[in-house]
């Protein structure tokens, strides 16, 4: 490894806040040949107490529009790294379904890049991506930076993370032990009425325990009681 790599992640590493180790990231990140750098971090499960990262160099004007236009709806890069940790190249077929987003980005010189995502078992999904106006990224050059952006992106996640408290701030609703024991076999993909042969109970028995999970969690059916209660950690 070149020193003056090495020496830019040994600054990051030592980075005691987020935005100091993100305007040294940014720095090694020109220093690769690219022009812009991101990094965000939500979280599923801490609710509106959770207070979203979001550190860009790109345009004010691309920051702007993206909100106003409300392009996270439709962003496939942001999609695929909510649920894959893989690296995905930003490609005109990756937004074939958004081509407005991808016209309006290349029209800021966001038009070569890559991403990729962190999880942790916190809830946390951070989000790296890096950009430039004028030449596109290959494979090569992808795998050849792999390492380096992976490095950058769990150092910020983790000072972030290192600042949470240790539980979520807002009270999680509690859930009896029935309907706890109904929401695991429903996650293991049950029926009502194999649940009440399991459980020797009356189908409509199990369909009250699900209607008041349903209420408790604050959702519309069952699947996304199942999802609620799994992201909470309680099944």
């Amino acid at each position: 490894m070149e020193m003056w790599k090495d020496s830019q992640l040994r600054q990051i590493s030592n980075a005691r806040n987020v935005e100091s180790a993100y305007g040294m990231s940014l720095n090694l990140v020109q220093d690769l040949g690219f022009k812009f750098c991101a990094f965000s971090i939500t979280s599923h499960s801490r609710g509106p107490h959770f207070e979203r990262v979001n550190l860009n160099n790109y345009p004010s004007e691309w920051n702007v529009k993206y909100a106003q236009s409300h392009f996270s709806d439709e962003d496939p890069i942001l999609a695929h790294c909510k649920r894959s940790t893989l690296p995905i190249l930003w490609e005109e077929k990756i937004y074939s379904k958004a081509p407005g987003l991808w016209q309006a980005q290349k029209k800021l010189g966001l038009q070569h890049g890559w991403s990729q995502s962190f999880h942790d078992d916190k809830g946390l999904c951070s989000m790296l991506s890096l950009a430039r106006s004028d030449s596109p990224i290959t494979p090569y050059e992808l795998y050849e930076n792999l390492g380096y952006a992976m490095f950058i992106s769990q150092q910020l996640h983790g000072l972030v993370a290192q600042n949470l408290p240790s539980r979520i701030p807002h009270s999680c609703p509690v859930l009896s032990t029935r309907e706890l024991e109904i929401l695991k076999l429903s996650a293991d993909g049950k029926t009502a009425y194999e649940i009440s042969r399991i459980l020797y109970l009356s189908e409509r028995t199990v369909n009250f325990h699900i209607h008041n999970a349903i209420q408790k969690l604050g959702v519309n059916n069952k699947i996304a009681a199942v999802i609620a209660a799994a992201r909470a950690c309680m099944i």
